[in-house]
């Protein structure tokens, strides 16, 4: 059983730093959208969180995003993404330490600060609030709230009271003792225990006041420790202390140019030692990087931003190449550019433990090996040379392949083939072990010899009889078949495609995939 602080354990005088709407702030800034934007956050098709403009327009959080768009018919909708929080609070923390350390982040938007030492160093509680509020202005950030208060629950409290008035000040300092008299009013409900906050209610209890005036020892033996240290904290005796993060270390590396360097080979060159530099700081902290971001500036003030990633993980030549490919997938020939480069930037963006990427005991072998082997390729003939594929959405099988450069991620989403969209008329599974990059002519008699046919109401002119995959295939009498399936792709469109489709399987047992289109037959695919 986890043990009770004591009564006389004071609690730690907190700082409680608070960006109402962090999700839509941090969205806002990542997309560049003006601060009156009505945005929505959509997570599994429900609003997330909404801007200030947006509620305005009867938006809240929990609607379906149908809904939400009919109240605000210029809603922006994008969707939520927890580590974009997380990025784009990384910058606050770190100016806030900067002024005071010992910061700990309870979520992105919300972090504590011990606020004894900071007190005494600036020379008040106020002061000390000052400071973070012309610091985190001097980064572009002006909606903040400030709460100091005994222990990170009443201060946060302090902090969230200030978004009750519009006009009220951005700081609510509780002094030392008064906890308990400001959290008195305060429901249950900031409690975020909902079967305790049903159950007091139960019993006549409607407010923190009600609560904490129960005697400790009678909670404890009712409710047990969950409802003993709740009880503590209505008391204003947070036993929560503030644990300071471990600032994590500077990985990323920027290299300056002066002059600016014109040409591509001059680039790769000077920025070979801060690469190796780069790799041998991820690799002291243990860490080897999967993923980064490269970022060129020109002196022209344009900069080309790509995220890489590697099958294995990131060498120092395998960061000179990926530099490399960005300048020439911008069109920039090999000896000259439209504007010199003065920055390059390096970023990890995914790192990875070094133990789980260590060699066997006699080595990588055959992945090595290729691994190296594509890598030259692509260094000698350009990042598009070596392709793979993926699979997307669609409705004809040649449709769903989509190539990417080796190395890369494979994308969320392809452009107008989203695996998850329901495309009427796909192939169901398995799929076939042998698909044609263009179909292959064929043709499909009856028993007489004619050819078979759909017409208009999707029904067969005769059962298929023989079939040939191929002009330089002989005739192959159909043991089994199915079809028609109809695929009807843009029907409102004039130019849209009608397709039959057909599986076919020969005398030797081999399947065949086949489409009918504009009284033509061809074979799509091959089942081994």
């Amino acid at each position: 059983m986890t043990p009770l602080p004591g009564p006389a354990d004071p609690a730690t005088r907190t700082l409680m730093l608070w960006c109402p709407d962090w999700p839509i702030t941090a969205a806002l800034r990542e997309h560049a959208l003006p601060a009156d934007t009505a945005l929505v956050l959509v997570d599994r098709g429900e609003v997330f969180a909404c801007s200030p403009a947006a509620r305005q327009d009867g938006v809240k959080r929990g609607l379906r995003i149908r809904e939400a768009q009919a109240r605000s018919t210029g809603l922006v909708s994008l969707p939520y993404d927890p580590s974009l929080d997380e990025r784009t609070f990384e910058p606050v923390t770190a100016a806030v330490e900067t002024i005071m350390p010992g910061v700990q982040v309870l979520r992105p938007g919300l972090c504590a600060v011990k606020v004894k030492g900071p007190s005494r160093y600036y020379g008040s509680e106020g002061k000390a609030a000052d400071v973070v509020f012309r610091t985190l202005a001097a980064i572009g950030l002006t909606d903040v709230r400030i709460g100091i208060a005994d222990g990170p629950f009443a201060a946060e409290q302090a902090a969230r009271a200030t978004d009750q008035d519009p006009d009220a000040d951005r700081l609510v300092v509780i002094p030392p003792g008064r906890s308990p008299w400001f959290l008195g009013s305060y429901p249950l409900e900031v409690l975020e225990q909902p079967r305790l906050t049903v159950l007091l209610k139960r019993l006549g209890i409607r407010s923190l006041g009600d609560f904490a005036a129960l005697k400790a020892s009678d909670v404890r033996n009712r409710f047990g420790i969950e409802g003993a240290l709740a009880h503590r904290q209505a008391s204003g005796l947070d036993h929560r202390n503030v644990v300071a993060r471990k600032p994590p270390p500077h990985l990323d590396t920027t290299a300056d140019f002066e002059p600016p360097l014109a040409r591509i080979d001059q680039l790769a060159f000077a920025f070979r030692a801060p690469a190796g530099g780069f790799v041998d700081t991820l690799r002291e902290a243990g860490l080897v990087c999967t993923a980064l971001h490269v970022s060129l500036h020109t002196e022209s003030g344009e900069v080309s931003e790509r995220r890489w990633q590697h099958p294995r993980w990131f060498d120092a030549d395998d960061i000179v190449d990926r530099v490399r490919w960005q300048l020439q997938g911008t069109h920039a020939s090999d000896h000259g550019l439209t504007s010199g480069i003065t920055r390059v930037h390096v970023a990890p963006d995914v790192v990875e433990d070094l133990s789980d990427h260590a060699d066997g005991l006699w080595g990588t072998g055959p992945d090595e090996g290729i691994h190296h082997g594509l890598a030259r390729v692509q260094s000698m003939l350009g990042h598009g040379a070596v392709l793979t594929a993926i699979i997307a959405g669609g409705r004809l099988l040649a449709d769903r392949r989509v190539f990417i450069p080796w190395g890369d991620a494979p994308p969320a989403k392809a452009p107008g083939k989203d695996r998850n969209q329901p495309w009427p008329g796909r192939l169901p599974g398995p799929a076939p072990a042998t698909v044609f990059a263009d179909p292959v002519p064929a043709a499909v008699v009856d028993s007489r010899g004619n050819p078979v046919d759909v017409d208009p109401r999707g029904l067969l002119s005769a059962d298929p009889a023989f079939f040939r995959a191929g002009p330089d295939d002989g005739r192959r009498p159909v043991h089994s078949w199915a079809g028609p399936w109809p695929i009807n792709e843009r029907w409102w469109d004039p130019t849209g495609r009608v397709l039959n489709r057909f599986q076919l399987v020969d005398q030797s047992g081999s399947a065949w995939l086949l489409l009918l289109e504009d009284h033509a037959w061809w074979v799509e695919a091959g089942y081994d």
